[in-house]
């Protein structure tokens, strides 16, 4: 069973709000025959976008293949959280690398939220990009630790996050679920798929060529990359894969490192005045648990609610039910709201839940498992890849070079050990351990 068919229709976007509300792009059209590229990108999210535009506006010749549509995957459907730093907080990454390494990721991170904010003030895309991103504390032990992780950010890094107590955070998100929490206001969110198609309007401007509705059948590796679609191949210098969580048996050394998960949003009807009651600021939030509640306002006043998690190829069967679930706890009040939009998305992650850059072969690099801070991260990969390909780069070779152990099991064993470790830890958040 292929990921990318196992739960969408072929070559259209998912009935989601962003897909409701994003300008449409008209299509580009499919692969057919044989072409040729300086290099070729597979893969139309961000990742793959920013790569092919930054290439491109080095006047490098550059052709995309993407199998359904571009922003189709994760870079459309996702929250739309664009967080700061790494997935890792700082303290756990000072831990796992030392404080030298962990400064340098926080550069990088900051280095990814300026990116995205100065492409789409240079290429004119209105994603309705707005500051402020909170965690939610969900006992008394994580407000206590947000709140020194608070005062560590400022001491160590010289940056400003506000910790807060139960009533504090009551101000910003009036959840009973939640005491305490902390506000990131140098951190951001947007509408994910507009994003996805300025990078990818800025990109063909730029002179890129994308080709949609041409899934890739095969990679031959060699001086030359060439790559095998269904009605036609692309012959290439240099090949950037870009694919997150819809790899498939592509790479077996991505494979091995990179697994996908499924993930799961749910949006009300707009709620008008009681829209306050949900978040009194227009900020996105992100909750302690291990499984994560995420939520946010849209631009129209609507809860844009993401909660649950799947592990194999299918979704549930009724998406509303899964994530009303979680909604329900956080928000009592809203437990039999209508939820006029549900959907589903696949993306990557890795066991350490840190990027995987990989130089794959002389002429062959990749980037994914951004396990779920892929906003600024694969913005800020793609343009590493360009980098990488055009000669060195700082950034690829740091993200190289952290650790990358492959999940246990191999591909056929991964999915039910994780699903697994997910229960233990489901079960945890819920007895509140």
């Amino acid at each position: 069973m292929n990921l990318l068919f196992s739960n969408d229709r072929r070559g259209e976007y998912p009935a989601s709000l962003y897909a409701a509300t994003a300008p449409a792009l008209p299509p580009f059209a499919p692969l057919e025959g044989t072409a040729r590229a300086d290099v070729v990108v597979v893969g139309g999210g961000y990742t793959g976008l920013s790569a092919a535009l930054h290439l491109a506006e080095e006047g490098v010749d550059v052709a995309l293949v993407e199998a359904h549509r571009v922003g189709f995957g994760a870079s459309g459907r996702n929250g739309g959280q664009l967080g700061s730093g790494q997935r890792q907080d700082q303290l756990t990454l000072e831990k796992m690398l030392g404080d030298a390494r962990a400064k340098i990721l926080w550069d990088l991170g900051e280095d990814a939220k300026a990116l995205v904010k100065d492409l789409c003030a240079r290429h004119a895309i209105d994603c309705a990009l707005k500051p402020g991103v909170a965690w939610a504390a969900t006992s008394q032990g994580s407000a206590e630790w947000m709140r020194r992780y608070a005062e560590h950010m400022g001491t160590r890094y010289g940056y400003a996050i506000e910790g807060m107590d139960a009533a504090q955070f009551a101000d910003v998100c009036p959840s009973p679920a939640y005491l305490g929490g902390m506000l990131d206001r140098g951190a951001a969110h947007l509408h994910p798929l507009k994003l996805a198609l300025g990078l990818a309007r800025a990109a063909s401007g730029a002179g890129a060529r994308i080709y949609e509705n041409t899934p890739v059948k095969e990679i031959v590796e060699g001086p030359r990359v060439r790559v095998r679609t269904e009605a036609g191949e692309i012959e290439a210098d240099h090949l950037i894969l870009a694919t997150g969580g819809y790899l498939g048996s592509l790479n077996e050394q991505v494979a091995a490192r990179v697994m996908p998960i499924n993930n799961f949003i749910v949006a009300t009807e707009p709620l008008g005045d009681a829209a306050r009651e949900v978040l009194a600021q227009d900020v996105a939030v992100a909750d302690d648990l291990f499984v994560v509640n995420y939520f946010r306002l849209s631009e129209d006043g609507r809860l844009l609610f993401g909660g649950g998690e799947s592990y194999g190829y299918r979704f549930p069967a009724d998406i509303r039910a899964t994530v009303r679930k979680p909604l329900s706890r956080i928000f009592p009040h809203l437990s039999d709201t209508a939820l006029p939009y549900a959907w589903g998305g696949t993306l990557a992650i890795t066991m350490k839940r840190l990027p995987h850059l990989a130089r794959l072969g002389p002429n062959v690099v990749s980037a994914s498992g951004y396990s779920g801070h892929g906003v600024g991260n694969a913005v800020q990969a793609g343009r590493l890849l360009a980098e990488a390909v055009r000669g060195q780069s700082d950034g690829f070779d740091t993200f190289a070079s952290l650790p990358a152990p492959a999940f246990p099991g191999g591909r056929a064993l991964r999915s039910p050990l994780l699903a697994l470790a997910m229960t233990w830890f489901s079960l945890r958040d819920r007895l509140g351990l």
